[in-house]
Protein backbone atom coordinates (compact mmCIF):
# COMPACT_ATOMS: atom_id res chain seq x y z
CA UNK A 1 0.00 0.00 0.00
CA UNK A 2 2.97 2.39 0.79
CA UNK A 3 4.19 1.99 -2.73
CA UNK A 4 1.40 3.43 -3.92
CA UNK A 5 1.32 6.55 -2.42
CA UNK A 6 3.60 8.73 -4.71
CA UNK A 7 1.50 8.02 -7.54
CA UNK A 8 -1.77 8.71 -5.47
CA UNK A 9 -0.39 12.51 -4.44
CA UNK A 10 1.11 13.07 -8.06
CA UNK A 11 -1.86 14.56 -9.48
CA UNK A 12 -1.78 16.87 -6.70
CA UNK A 13 1.82 18.09 -6.68
CA UNK A 14 1.93 18.75 -10.40
CA UNK A 15 -1.50 21.05 -10.28
CA UNK A 16 0.30 22.93 -7.30
CA UNK A 17 3.05 24.26 -9.23
CA UNK A 18 3.77 25.85 -13.29
CA UNK A 19 5.36 26.64 -16.28
CA UNK A 20 5.18 28.63 -19.66
CA UNK A 21 3.18 26.56 -22.36
CA UNK A 22 2.68 28.82 -25.14
CA UNK A 23 3.63 31.97 -26.71
CA UNK A 24 1.65 34.88 -28.65
CA UNK A 25 3.94 37.00 -30.35
CA UNK A 26 2.44 39.82 -33.25
CA UNK A 27 -1.15 38.24 -32.92
CA UNK A 28 0.75 34.82 -33.04
CA UNK A 29 0.61 31.72 -30.98
CA UNK A 30 3.31 29.53 -30.68
CA UNK A 31 2.74 26.00 -28.79
CA UNK A 32 5.19 24.93 -26.22
CA UNK A 33 5.93 21.99 -23.94
CA UNK A 34 3.15 20.54 -21.78
CA UNK A 35 5.63 18.86 -19.47
CA UNK A 36 5.84 15.09 -18.56
CA UNK A 37 5.70 13.58 -21.70
CA UNK A 38 8.81 14.29 -23.93
CA UNK A 39 8.19 14.86 -27.53
CA UNK A 40 11.49 14.16 -29.88
CA UNK A 41 11.86 16.93 -32.51
CA UNK A 42 8.40 18.54 -31.58
CA UNK A 43 8.34 22.13 -33.28
CA UNK A 44 8.34 24.77 -31.11
CA UNK A 45 10.53 27.33 -30.21
CA UNK A 46 10.55 26.50 -26.33
CA UNK A 47 13.42 24.88 -25.04
CA UNK A 48 11.22 21.37 -23.50
CA UNK A 49 11.36 21.53 -19.60
CA UNK A 50 11.53 18.08 -17.92
CA UNK A 51 8.44 19.28 -15.62
CA UNK A 52 6.51 20.90 -13.57
CA UNK A 53 8.64 20.82 -9.97
CA UNK A 54 10.14 24.24 -8.74
CA UNK A 55 14.07 24.53 -8.48
CA UNK A 56 14.93 24.62 -4.74
CA UNK A 57 18.11 26.35 -5.30
CA UNK A 58 19.73 29.32 -7.45
CA UNK A 59 22.85 27.51 -8.25
CA UNK A 60 21.55 24.98 -9.91
CA UNK A 61 22.20 24.02 -13.39
CA UNK A 62 18.54 23.51 -14.17
CA UNK A 63 18.18 27.59 -13.63
CA UNK A 64 19.19 28.11 -16.90
CA UNK A 65 16.15 27.26 -18.78
CA UNK A 66 14.52 24.07 -16.62
CA UNK A 67 16.84 22.06 -18.04
CA UNK A 68 16.10 22.39 -22.03
CA UNK A 69 19.00 22.90 -24.16
CA UNK A 70 17.66 23.81 -27.50
CA UNK A 71 14.51 24.29 -29.72
CA UNK A 72 14.00 23.86 -33.70
CA UNK A 73 12.07 26.86 -33.72
CA UNK A 74 12.27 30.37 -33.35
CA UNK A 75 10.13 33.21 -33.43
CA UNK A 76 10.52 36.72 -35.15
CA UNK A 77 9.47 39.30 -33.08
CA UNK A 78 10.20 43.26 -33.66
CA UNK A 79 12.07 45.41 -31.32
CA UNK A 80 9.46 47.56 -29.63
CA UNK A 81 6.29 44.61 -29.59
CA UNK A 82 5.43 42.13 -26.92
CA UNK A 83 6.08 39.04 -26.26
CA UNK A 84 2.93 36.92 -23.52
CA UNK A 85 3.94 34.33 -22.14
CA UNK A 86 0.79 31.95 -21.39
CA UNK A 87 0.56 29.47 -18.18
CA UNK A 88 -1.98 26.78 -17.96
CA UNK A 89 -2.13 26.12 -14.35
CA UNK A 90 -0.81 28.82 -11.28
CA UNK A 91 -1.58 28.71 -8.11
CA UNK A 92 1.19 30.75 -6.01
CA UNK A 93 0.69 34.17 -5.71
CA UNK A 94 3.94 35.37 -3.32
CA UNK A 95 6.42 36.38 -5.36
CA UNK A 96 8.32 38.61 -7.88
CA UNK A 97 7.69 37.88 -11.83
CA UNK A 98 11.27 38.62 -13.68
CA UNK A 99 11.93 38.29 -17.62
CA UNK A 100 15.12 37.90 -18.94
CA UNK A 101 17.24 37.97 -22.78
CA UNK A 102 20.27 36.74 -23.67
CA UNK A 103 21.59 37.62 -26.83
CA UNK A 104 23.13 34.27 -28.40
CA UNK A 105 26.60 35.08 -30.53
CA UNK A 106 25.17 32.59 -33.74
CA UNK A 107 23.04 29.93 -34.16
CA UNK A 108 20.14 29.06 -31.49
CA UNK A 109 22.04 25.63 -31.40
CA UNK A 110 25.27 26.88 -30.30
CA UNK A 111 23.48 29.01 -27.63
CA UNK A 112 23.28 27.53 -24.15
CA UNK A 113 23.00 30.48 -22.20
CA UNK A 114 25.93 29.73 -19.60
CA UNK A 115 27.98 32.93 -20.06
CA UNK A 116 27.37 36.03 -18.16
CA UNK A 117 24.99 37.96 -20.76
CA UNK A 118 21.61 37.45 -19.08
CA UNK A 119 19.55 40.92 -18.95
CA UNK A 120 16.20 41.97 -17.65
CA UNK A 121 13.69 43.38 -19.40
CA UNK A 122 10.83 43.37 -17.37
CA UNK A 123 9.79 42.45 -13.64
CA UNK A 124 7.24 43.28 -10.59
CA UNK A 125 7.80 42.52 -7.15
CA UNK A 126 5.92 43.24 -4.15
CA UNK A 127 3.78 46.43 -4.07
CA UNK A 128 3.10 47.78 -1.07
CA UNK A 129 4.36 46.81 2.26
CA UNK A 130 2.50 43.24 3.25
CA UNK A 131 4.57 40.44 2.39
CA UNK A 132 1.97 38.09 3.20
CA UNK A 133 -0.42 39.33 0.79
CA UNK A 134 -1.57 39.00 -2.87
CA UNK A 135 0.17 42.23 -4.11
CA UNK A 136 2.99 40.25 -6.02
CA UNK A 137 3.78 40.22 -9.64
CA UNK A 138 3.35 36.00 -9.62
CA UNK A 139 -0.68 36.81 -7.98
CA UNK A 140 -1.29 38.70 -11.83
CA UNK A 141 -0.13 35.99 -13.16
CA UNK A 142 -2.23 33.58 -11.34
CA UNK A 143 -5.15 35.68 -11.86
CA UNK A 144 -4.83 36.13 -16.09
CA UNK A 145 -2.26 33.44 -16.76
CA UNK A 146 -0.25 35.49 -19.02
CA UNK A 147 2.49 37.83 -18.68
CA UNK A 148 3.37 40.39 -21.16
CA UNK A 149 6.36 42.40 -21.73
CA UNK A 150 7.88 44.88 -24.20
CA UNK A 151 11.14 43.67 -25.96
CA UNK A 152 13.48 47.35 -25.86
CA UNK A 153 12.85 49.28 -29.33
CA UNK A 154 16.61 50.50 -29.44
CA UNK A 155 17.57 46.66 -28.95
CA UNK A 156 20.03 45.41 -31.29
CA UNK A 157 18.81 42.96 -34.21
CA UNK A 158 20.09 39.45 -33.58
CA UNK A 159 19.33 35.98 -31.95
CA UNK A 160 17.83 35.77 -28.36
CA UNK A 161 16.41 33.53 -25.90
CA UNK A 162 13.80 35.01 -23.46
CA UNK A 163 13.68 33.43 -20.26
CA UNK A 164 10.33 34.19 -18.07
CA UNK A 165 11.41 33.61 -14.18
CA UNK A 166 8.76 32.87 -11.75
CA UNK A 167 9.80 32.74 -8.00
CA UNK A 168 7.01 31.52 -5.70
CA UNK A 169 7.64 32.78 -1.99
CA UNK A 170 5.18 31.05 -0.30
CA UNK A 171 6.67 28.72 1.84
CA UNK A 172 9.18 30.73 4.25
CA UNK A 173 13.05 30.78 3.67
CA UNK A 174 12.18 28.12 1.16
CA UNK A 175 12.57 29.92 -2.46
CA UNK A 176 10.92 27.96 -5.49
CA UNK A 177 12.17 29.12 -9.29
CA UNK A 178 10.36 28.40 -12.16
CA UNK A 179 11.86 29.49 -15.19
CA UNK A 180 11.52 28.12 -18.80
CA UNK A 181 12.84 29.83 -21.99
CA UNK A 182 12.29 30.11 -25.59
CA UNK A 183 13.78 31.34 -28.93
CA UNK A 184 13.04 34.71 -30.60
CA UNK A 185 14.79 36.45 -33.77
CA UNK A 186 14.61 40.09 -32.40
CA UNK A 187 14.50 42.85 -35.44
CA UNK A 188 14.38 46.52 -35.80
CA UNK A 189 17.14 48.94 -36.23
CA UNK A 190 18.42 48.97 -32.60
CA UNK A 191 21.78 49.32 -31.95
CA UNK A 192 21.35 49.25 -28.39
CA UNK A 193 23.02 46.66 -25.91
CA UNK A 194 23.03 46.49 -22.22
CA UNK A 195 26.05 47.69 -20.14
CA UNK A 196 27.57 45.42 -17.96
CA UNK A 197 26.12 46.31 -14.77
CA UNK A 198 22.97 45.09 -16.44
CA UNK A 199 24.81 41.46 -16.74
CA UNK A 200 24.36 38.40 -14.79
CA UNK A 201 25.03 34.47 -15.60
CA UNK A 202 21.93 31.77 -15.18
CA UNK A 203 22.34 30.11 -12.35
CA UNK A 204 23.74 32.05 -9.77
CA UNK A 205 22.67 35.32 -10.90
CA UNK A 206 22.19 36.53 -6.99
CA UNK A 207 23.18 34.21 -3.89
CA UNK A 208 20.84 31.81 -2.03
CA UNK A 209 20.96 33.91 0.75
CA UNK A 210 19.97 37.24 -0.81
CA UNK A 211 17.01 38.67 0.79
CA UNK A 212 14.55 39.11 -2.66
CA UNK A 213 15.14 34.90 -2.39
CA UNK A 214 15.52 34.26 1.23
CA UNK A 215 12.22 35.90 2.39
CA UNK A 216 9.56 34.67 5.15
CA UNK A 217 6.62 36.38 4.00
CA UNK A 218 4.73 35.69 7.51
CA UNK A 219 7.17 37.81 9.41
CA UNK A 220 4.73 40.89 8.76
CA UNK A 221 5.20 43.77 6.83
CA UNK A 222 8.43 44.72 5.00
CA UNK A 223 10.23 48.15 4.53
CA UNK A 224 10.97 47.23 0.93
CA UNK A 225 11.55 44.50 -1.17
CA UNK A 226 14.13 44.26 -4.52
CA UNK A 227 13.84 41.00 -6.57
CA UNK A 228 17.13 39.17 -6.63
CA UNK A 229 19.49 40.09 -9.75
CA UNK A 230 20.81 43.19 -11.31
CA UNK A 231 18.27 46.16 -12.24
CA UNK A 232 16.06 46.39 -15.48
CA UNK A 233 17.58 47.19 -18.73
CA UNK A 234 14.92 49.18 -20.66
CA UNK A 235 17.44 50.07 -23.79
Amino acid sequence: MLLSLPLLFAPALVAAHGAVTSYQIGGKTYEGYQGFSPVAGAQIIQRQWPDYNPIMTASSAAMTCNGGTSAPLSAEVAAGENVTAIWKQWTHQQGPVMVWLYACDGEFTACDGKSKKWFKIDQMGLWGNVLNSNNWGTALVYRDLKWSSRIPKSLKPGNYLIRHELLALHQANTPQFYPECAQIKVTGSGTATPGANFLASIPSYAAQSDPGIMVDIYQGKATSYRPPGPDVWTG
